[in-house]
């Protein structure tokens, strides 16, 4: 199911196109230092971390651990101090510059959905197919198919005014898959919802990335939320932010809410959190 103008195909097709002998991002010795008045502060320090193909790895860590900067070198909006960044062996940083042509293999949500709130849902989520040149019978009928995937298909028509927080956020979702990226990057994003619609997101979340074989990096503060999304949730240190360490969550999935009272998925949690108090 190539699709004309999505460059490198992804998400569905991933398991075809695959190389199982390397991984879908690849870090190594990542650091990021910023400058400040009162000297230079050690943001990030000597990062290595490998992911597979669709796997799903949950960042958390304190506030200001880093997490966000991570996720900024990795996303192409933050250049790296020191260390290297590998998308599917493609170097994201030379010299402190972008390679446009690996950034087009991202897709990033943030925590607010920045939906343009004069576009409708269907030409928010066409918007990244639409500057990369991609005819309009074709990105209004994928973006439709997007729509559908993430439970928008009756709400084309609707402005973001019109829409709850969650749905908002689905859309957001929709718009970085439009181009089936290779990577996924999701900033806290549903952490400004309530508790029953961000558990709802979870499940959604989880259902969307199931069927498009996404691999994601997923920023989180919530422990709860990190187990039960992930494959594996790596556990950043304060400032300078490293790995701590990182843990498997090896449940089947699809994963239901039931999941959370089982008492190997509470052991995690309750590992992780007494972890990082005793951090402060």
């Amino acid at each position: 199911m190539a699709r004309e103008g999505a460059g490198t195909t992804t998400g569905v097709l991933s398991a075809s196109t695959a190389d199982a002998g390397m991984p879908r991002l690849a870090i190594r010795g990542l650091s990021r230092d910023f400058h400040t008045r009162n000297g230079v502060v050690h943001a990030v320090q000597g990062i290595d971390l490998s992911i597979a193909h669709g796997e799903f790895v949950a960042l958390i860590g304190r506030s200001g651990c880093g997490k966000t900067t991570l996720l900024r070198m990795i996303g192409g909006l933050l250049p790296p101090t020191d260390g290297s960044i590998e998308v599917d062996g493609r170097a994201l940083w030379r010299d402190g510059q972008i390679d446009q042509s690996a950034v087009g293999m991202l897709g990033f949500v943030f925590q607010e959905s920045n939906l343009f709130p004069w576009f409708s849902v269907l030409d928010n989520i066409a918007l990244p197919m639409k500057l990369r040149g991609v005819s309009k019978r074709v990105r209004r009928s994928r973006a439709a198919e997007f729509a559908d995937l993430v439970g928008l298909g009756d709400f084309t028509g609707s402005y973001p005014r019109e829409l709850s927080g969650g749905m908002r956020q689905r859309a957001a979702i929709a718009r970085a898959l439009s181009t089936e990226p290779e990577l996924l990057l999701m900033d806290e994003p549903f952490g400004a919802l309530d508790a029953l619609t961000r558990e709802r997101m979870n499940l959604e979340l989880q259902r969307i990335v199931l069927e498009t074989s996404s691999t994601v990096v997923f920023v989180t503060h919530d422990i709860p939320e990190a187990v039960f999304l992930a494959d594996r949730v790596v556990h950043m240190t304060p400032r300078p932010g490293r790995v701590r360490q990182i843990l498997p969550a090896e449940f089947a999935k699809p994963r239901s809410v039931d999941l959370q009272t089982e008492t190997a998925f509470n052991e995690i949690v309750r590992r992780l959190r007494h972890d990082i108090d005793e951090e402060e």
